[in-house]
């Protein structure tokens, strides 16, 4: 099950989670950080690492995977662009989505009472 989240209401969104897992890729294998990340203005600040950074380089799209804070709990997946400035990353959401498997429907219904697959965001 796959919601979509509105990139206005991110802010709200991310509010509910802790550290995200960037991944990358340079073309043949995907990097995996665990990163705290801030959201400003509508952009991601990630720290930066050597791995990460040559990734992006070569390829700057990437995902932010926020996992679940509670059992069979949404994940909140980020899609976006990356860019290098030599300190930190910055990423640029283009797409963001709540998902959990139709399997993990006996999760937390979320507040307001929508039913297992849904949530208000």
């Amino acid at each position: 099950m796959s919601i979509a989240v509105d990139l206005e209401g991110l802010a709200a969104a991310v509010a509910d989670y802790g550290s995200a897992h960037l991944l990358s890729t340079d073309g043949t294998k995907v990097r995996t950080v665990c990163a705290d990340v801030t959201l400003a203005d509508g952009v991601f600040r990630a720290p930066r690492s050597k791995s990460t950074a040559k990734n992006v380089a070569a390829n700057p799209v990437v995902t932010l995977l926020f996992p679940p804070t509670v059992h069979h709990g949404y994940s909140l997946i980020v899609d976006g662009t990356a860019q290098d400035t030599g300190e930190e990353l910055l990423v640029t959401p283009t797409n963001a989505v709540l998902h959990r498997p139709a399997s993990h429907s006996d999760g937390p219904i979320a507040p307001g009472g929508c039913e297992h697959d849904c949530r208000h965001l």
